[in-house]
């Protein structure tokens, strides 16, 4: 038997040689893509990349079939990538074209003031976000959700402050299939420290307390201590601030909210227990939306929303492109497309400047292994 040593000198050896011919490779690609550009081909043609993946796994062994098939798709892809780099033809691409726009039009510097549009009462913590995201925001409160996408579609206000994200409840997935279905774009998120506390009518004590009333993330945070108040009821309600708001303007001497610190001066209550959350460091990201899409320079995350098909591997080939391509996935999530029995779209936060060459080179082939990509977005985070 061969020493470990010489094992891997002839591995070394045909490493060698597997990147020369990868090399020879890439240069014949380039005649494909000077050959398509005369003749007026599309890069991608699925019909041959199927003979190749299905070649591919009669020419080696049983065992290796699997392997080869997947070599031969990254083979593919890289191929594709340099031809759409040699033929410049991301130019026509509809994304790159808005993502371009958007960069030319976008301000250098993010509006100090600005109409903003937030969920809830003032004490809101979307509140609290808006005034962190803009120094002197002329904040109008809408009722719902799905008002403030209304509000800043309609031309009332000029962005949306929301919350997308807690670090222990998870995704605010209202505001993510919201996001979808009213078009707007994410041009800015921060994150706000949440602390929640227990407040009620001055006189009332803890062992009065039989309704509690928060948002629902609120209550998701505070699980572990709400648990150890058997006799109360939890009610949901629309924002923790509007909580507060309800019990301040209650008669009943029994009532209490979850809520913020804040709160609690501004609508006169007490507290009656601090920083209840289970965790300490619970943060909760809110994103500021708008109608078209702003990308303001330092833009280093970007959003997007893809639907693959139903198929093997779907899933692994567009993870293997951000590999790839050196590019840090910052969130990925699924969620149930609507009217759809079993089907899931993704969404991403990638972290890549939107002026690298990769994110381009991204964007600019993405569409080839989706059925949609839905672009939400190019944005800095404040912390």
């Amino acid at each position: 038997m061969a020493e470990l040593g010489e094992l891997r000198q002839e591995i070394d050896r045909i490493d060698s040689e597997i990147f020369r011919l990868f090399t020879e490779r890439a240069e014949v690609s380039s005649g494909v893509a000077a050959y398509k550009r005369e003749h007026g081909l599309r890069v991608f043609d699925p019909t041959r990349e199927r003979a190749k993946v299905a070649d591919a796994e009669r020419r080696v062994p049983e065992d290796l079939a699997t392997y080869a098939q997947v070599l031969m798709e990254l083979l593919m892809e890289a191929s594709r990538a340099r031809q759409h780099a040699l033929l410049g033809d991301d130019a026509d691409d509809a994304t790159l074209r808005l993502i371009r726009e958007a960069r030319a039009r976008t301000p250098e510097l993010f509006p100090r003031s600005a109409h903003v549009a937030c969920q809830g009462v003032e004490g809101a913590y979307s509140q609290l976000a808006a005034e962190r995201l803009f120094r002197r925001p002329n904040i109008t409160f809408a009722p719902t959700f799905d008002a403030v996408f209304r509000c800043v579609g309609q031309g009332l206000a000029r962005y949306g402050v929301l919350p997308i994200e807690n670090s222990t409840a998870g995704s605010v997935n209202q505001v993510f299939d919201l996001l979808m279905e009213h078009s707007c774009y994410v041009v800015r998120t921060t994150r706000v420290k949440v602390d929640h506390n227990l407040l009620a009518k001055p006189g009332t004590t803890l062992a009065d307390v039989r309704d509690v009333y928060s948002h629902q993330q609120a209550i998701n945070q505070c699980a572990e201590y709400l648990s150890g108040l058997p006799d109360v009821r939890v009610h949901v309600c629309e924002n923790t601030a509007v909580a507060a708001k309800r019990v301040a303007e209650s008669d009943r001497p029994d009532v209490a909210a979850l809520s913020s610190l804040p709160c609690a001066g501004l609508y006169g209550l007490d507290v009656l227990s601090s920083c209840v959350q289970d965790r300490d460091n619970n943060y909760t990201r809110f994103a500021c939306i708008a109608a078209k899409p702003q990308i303001f320079p330092g833009a280093d995350r970007t959003s997007l929303m893809v639907v693959l098909p139903h198929e093997p591997g779907s899933l692994y080939k567009l993870l293997a492109k951000f590999y790839a391509l050196d590019i840090n996935l910052l969130k990925l999530e699924s969620r149930p497309i609507p009217e759809r029995d079993f089907e899931f779209m993704f969404y991403f936060d990638l972290e890549c400047p939107v002026a690298a060459p990769e994110f381009t080179a991204l964007m600019a082939s993405i569409g080839g292994l989706c059925q949609e990509c839905r672009y939400l977005g190019s944005y800095a985070e404040v912390i």
